[in-house]
């Protein structure tokens, strides 16, 4: 997976969708602006009734004095040089000074309280998606290729409670959030960081990387800590394939040779090409459909169906539609259709 220079990754973490807060800097100014607001209450309090407070050392309250007996009171207990000694400046100082003082120490450590409520939150957060998550997706690379498969899976129902991105760039991460995905950060290939995404509980995985030689350690790694899950992968060059098949992968997809058999097919036949992109984009127009058969079609060959069939999944073999072996239709078949975005089959949903 590709690294920028610029960016130096220190450890790895999970980086759960935030909600929108406001800046901290804009938190600090306000807080600390409440904080003046209510230290030139105090000052004016004083300073009202400075009749009523006696000096130690000059035995009258000037403007500087008051505004030393508010900081100090507020800040501290106060050293005793400046006293209210009248009824009104000690009534005032008990309804008055000490509620301020009060509201001026919940100022001052309120950032403080608010970090630690945050992390607790966030700890908190974190423990409970750990407890839930199960049978998720784990997509590793936020790139052209792990967008547009993330993109697919939603379109066919997955939720982005159920998809784990992991990246090594913190820029990305913090994209994937914004999109409303789990993000962890990190290098993929090693074992501790698809730990964190959970990998080891994952039912699918998908490997978009930009690196062909990165798309293996990460399958290779993958297949070590989860022995059942379907892994698909994407390499840039063909020569490429068979090795990450050995290195556990269900599925590999050729990136460059696919998009150069899609122009070939888009020169020869603009409409072929029309369709062949419009099969591989879910959620509108033709959609590629693999679901279980029914009860109704056991028995039935594949032409016989309500849906148009292309191939049949029958154990690990893969029938098309014209193999004669391939009808009739038995219960523990699946069956790969095309049928209408806007009509999605009742019988059985898509993996």
């Amino acid at each position: 997976m590709a690294r920028n220079a610029d960016e130096h990754l220190v450890t790895s973490r999970v980086k759960l969708p935030r909600r929108v807060v406001e800046r901290p800097l804009r938190q600090v100014a306000k807080r600390l602006l409440m904080a003046l607001v209510v230290l030139f209450v105090t000052v004016l309090i004083v300073w009202i009734d400075r009749e009523g407070y006696h000096d130690n050392s000059d035995e009258k309250v000037d403007f500087l004095d008051a505004v030393y007996y508010a900081t100090v009171t507020l800040s501290t207990t106060g050293y005793g040089d400046i006293v209210p000694y009248s009824d009104t400046a000690r009534l005032t100082n008990v309804l008055l000074v000490t509620p301020l003082r009060v509201l001026f120490l919940i100022i001052l450590v309120g950032t403080t309280l608010e970090v630690l409520t945050e992390r607790t939150r966030e700890e908190w957060r974190l423990n409970r998606w750990r407890s839930t998550l199960r049978e998720h997706t784990v997509v590793v690379g936020f790139g052209t290729k792990g967008r547009s498969a993330i993109q697919t899976l939603c379109a066919t129902g997955l939720s982005k409670e159920q998809i784990v991105i992991v990246d090594p760039s913190n820029k990305v991460i913090e994209a994937a959030n914004a999109d409303g995905f789990v993000g962890v950060l990190g290098d993929a290939t090693r074992s501790d960081v698809l730990i964190r995404a959970e990998l080891q509980r994952a039912r699918q995985i998908v490997i978009a990387t930009q690196r062909d030689d990165t798309a293996v350690l990460v399958a290779l790694t993958a297949r070590q800590l989860n022995r059942g899950a379907k892994i698909v992968a994407a390499v840039r060059e063909e020569e490429n394939a068979p090795l990450l098949r050995q290195s556990g992968a269900d599925a590999v997809i050729t990136s460059a040779s696919a998009a150069g058999r899609l122009l070939g097919l888009s020169v020869l036949s603009p409409s072929a090409g029309t369709v062949m992109e419009d099969l591989i984009q879910q959620g509108s127009g033709l959609d590629l459909v693999e679901r279980p058969v029914i009860k109704s079609e056991v028995g039935k060959s594949v032409r016989e169906t309500e849906d148009l069939v292309v191939s049949v999944l029958r154990g690990h073999r893969l029938l098309g539609y014209d193999d004669p072996a391939a009808s009739p239709l038995q219960l523990t078949d699946r069956v790969i259709t095309i049928v209408r975005a806007s009509n999605p089959p009742s019988q059985g949903g898509a993996e």
